[in-house]
């Protein structure tokens, strides 16, 4: 009578995060970047304890995705310099990190990179918060987003 109720509920939060997605900010985007690939990381731990390796692989491609076509592709090496360039050395070793741990099924390398992410999200949201205080726009960030989706 009221058909899957999970598959209706999965659209209505894919229409809620669309529309997040065109109404946010470049800053708060690259928070939503941070936040798909913590919480994919997070399913991929819980699929390797569950021992689900077809979920893990396609969680971990997911979160390399999140890093390397949302992430690295939104950092502007001419405004952000040394530091975009940093970054982007990082994001590289934490996509490698991610590949090695879906080789070998090492929850302890999608931990680290998950605190990586997550001191990354941190720091970029006290930024986002000086930036309002102050009135301007976290530099080294490109104003539009990659045009792939990276959504699942």
């Amino acid at each position: 009578m009221f058909g899957n109720i999970t598959k209706g509920a999965s659209a209505y939060a894919k229409v809620g995060v669309e529309t997040g997605v065109t109404s946010a900010s470049p800053h708060v985007l690259i928070l939503m970047l941070y936040d798909g690939a913590i919480a994919a990381i997070n399913s991929s731990i819980g699929a390797i304890q569950a021992g689900d390796i077809a979920k893990k692989g396609m969680l971990i491609s997911k979160a390399i995705a999140i890093i390397d076509s949302g992430l690295r592709t939104s950092l502007d090496k001419s405004k952000g310099g040394e530091l975009a360039t940093n970054l982007e050395n990082l994001y590289a070793y934490m996509s490698h990190r991610l590949l090695t741990a879906n080789l070998h099924n090492n929850a302890s390398e999608l931990e680290e990179v998950r605190q990586l992410l997550q001191d990354l999200r941190h720091a970029w949201e006290l930024i986002g918060k000086k930036a309002q205080e102050t009135g301007s726009a976290p530099a080294g960030i490109n104003g539009s987003m990659p045009a792939r989706s990276i959504a699942a």
